[in-house]
C-alpha cells in the first residue's frame, strides 16, 4: 500500500528480544525495524526512542511520562505480553499514541506452569533435585504427596485461572475460586464466598489476579495466617499482590509447607543482574524470573498478534485491540469505485471527547471544500478518535485545518 509518508521511513525500535517472528513482520511491511535485545533505560532509552515511529516493549522497559514527552514522533507503542503497566497510558492517550498488547495470548503457558508448579511442591522436586546434585541420595516418601484429592484455591478466575481449573480437575483436584466478578464456574468447581473461606479451605491457593488498586497487597500478613496449616502459596500473577515478607516467615515458621513466586515486587530490569528476595534458599520454595508466559509457543503468539495490530494501524487507521483510545475496526484502503479507479484521502485524528467538536471538524472541512466519502468515528472516556476518507484534494491543507482546532490532539494524513 502506498502511504504519504514512505515506509521505509517510519523506524519501529523493539526492545527486549521480541520474537523474531513480530520481527520479521514488521520488516516484510518495509519499515526500518532495529531490534534490540535487552530493555533499555535513562538516556540510552531517551535516544532510542527520540525519533522512533513505532516503539515494541515487553515488561522490563518503562516507557514513562518523560519518555513519551521526548519522542515526538511517536506514533503507536506495542507491548509484547499481556500487562501495559510499564506505559503511561494517560500520557499515551493525550499524545494520540495507541497503545497495543496481548493480554491472552500466553494464557496456557502460565497455567501449565502452574500446574507442574502444584505437582512439584507436593512432592518436593525442587528441594529433592537440589540435593541430587549435591551429591545425596535421599530415598525418602516423607514430605511426599498426590495431588489428587486435594482442594485448590484460585483466586482470580479470569483466562488463565479458568484453565488452571479445568486441567487441576482432570488430575482429581477439588477446585474452589474467588473472584469480586461473578463468574461462571466450569466442571464441578464451585464459587467461595469470600477470599478467606478460600484461603482457609484450600491445600494449595494460586494467584491470578491483575495488577490493580485493589489487588496491591492482596494477600497480607494477617491473610497469609489465615491460611491452612500446611499449604502453598503459588504467585504467578503479579509482585505487588503478596507481601513476601510475610510469606517467608510463614515458611520458615512452618505454617505454610512451601511456595512458587514468579514474580516479584522488585525485579532485575535484565537477565545476568543480581537477583535478591526473603524467598531466596527457603526449602520447597520454588523460585522463577518472572517466566510464566515465557514459552516459545506464547512468545510467538503475542509477536504475531501485536506485530499484526501495529501494522493494522499504521498501515490503514485501525485501533481495535487498543488499550487506551477508542477502537476503530477500518476497511484497507479502496482502490476502486465500480469500474472507475479511486484515490481517495485517508485522515486520522484524535481529538477531546467535548461537545461540538464534530461539528467543528465538519465546518473546517466544508471550508476547505473536501468532499468526505466516509466518516468512522468512536469516542472512550476523554479521547475521541475520527478516520475521513475524503475525495482527492489538498490533504495537507485539510490536515493544518484540523489540527489548529481547540480540542483536536493529533492529525495524521494516512495517504
Amino acid at each position: 500500500m502506498q502511504t504519504s509518508f514512505p515506509k521505509d521511513k517510519i523506524r519501529v525500535v523493539l526492545f527486549e528480544g521480541i520474537h523474531a517472528q513480530g520481527v520479521d513482520m514488521l520488516a516484510r511491511e518495509g519499515f526500518d525495524v532495529t531490534a534490540l535485545p535487552a530493555a533499555a533505560e535513562g538516556a540510552e532509552l531517551d535516544a532510542a526512542v527520540a525519533d522512533a515511529h513505532v516503539v515494541g516493549v515487553r515488561s522490563k522497559t518503562q516507557l514513562t511520562a518523560g519518555v513519551l514527552a521526548g519522542a515526538k514522533r511517536l506514533l503507536s507503542v506495542g507491548c509484547f505480553c499481556a500487562g501495559t503497566n510499564q506505559v503511561a497510558l494517560p500520557e499515551a492517550s493525550n499524545a494520540g499514541v495507541p497503545v497495543f498488547n496481548a493480554p491472552f495470548t500466553n494464557t496456557r503457558s502460565v497455567a501449565e506452569l502452574t500446574i507442574a508448579e502444584i505437582i512439584a511442591l507436593h512432592r518436593r522436586l525442587a528441594e529433592k533435585s537440589a540435593g541430587m546434585h549435591a551429591g545425596r541420595w535421599d530415598k525418602s516418601a516423607s514430605g511426599a504427596h498426590e495431588v489428587r484429592g486435594k482442594t485448590l484455591g484460585i483466586v482470580g478466575y479470569g483466562h488463565i485461572g479458568s484453565q488452571v481449573s479445568v486441567l487441576a480437575e482432570a488430575m482429581g483436584l477439588r477446585v474452589v475460586y474467588y473472584d469480586v466478578d461473578s463468574k461462571l464456574p466450569l466442571g464441578n468447581a464451585r464459587p467461595a464466598d469470600s477470599l478467606e473461606e478460600l484461603l482457609a479451605s484450600s491445600d494449595v491457593v494460586t494467584l491470578h489476579v491483575p495488577a490493580t488498586p485493589g489487588t496491591a497487597g492482596l494477600i497480607t500478613r494477617e491473610r497469609i495466617e489465615r491460611m491452612k496449616p500446611g499449604s502453598y502459596l503459588i504467585n504467578n500473577a503479579r509482585g505487588s499482590v503478596v507481601d513476601v515478607d510475610a510469606l517467608a516467615e510463614a515458611i520458615t515458621g512452618g505454617h505454610l509447607r512451601g511456595a512458587a513466586v514468579d514474580v516479584f515486587p522488585d525485579e532485575p530490569a535484565s537477565s545476568g543482574e543480581t537477583f535478591d528476595s526473603p524467598l531466596r534458599g527457603l526449602n520447597n520454595v520454588i523460585l522463577t524470573p518472572h517466566i510464566g508466559g515465557s514459552t516459545i509457543e506464547a512468545q510467538a503468539a503475542i509477536a504475531e498478534e501485536v506485530a499484526g495490530k501495529l501494522i493494522r494501524f499504521i498501515n490503514n487507521g485501525s485501533t481495535v485491540g487498543a488499550v487506551n483510545v477508542p477502537g476503530v475496526d477500518l476497511p484497507g484502503q479502496q482502490a476502486r469505485e465500480g469500474d472507475e479507479p479511486v484515490r481517495r484521502h485517508r485522515i486520522l485524528n484524535f481529538h477531546r471527547n467535548e461537545p461540538g467538536f464534530l461539528n467543528k471538524l465538519n465546518g473546517a472541512l466544508a471550508e476547505a471544500g473536501a468532499n468526505v466519502a466516509s466518516q468512522y468515528l468512536q469516542t472512550a472516556g476523554d479521547i475521541g478518535y475520527v478516520v475521513l476518507d475524503v475525495d482527492p484534494s489538498d490533504g495537507d491543507a485539510i490536515k493544518t485545518r484540523l489540527d489548529a482546532l481547540d480540542g483536536s490532539i493529533r492529525t495524521r494524513l494516512l495517504w
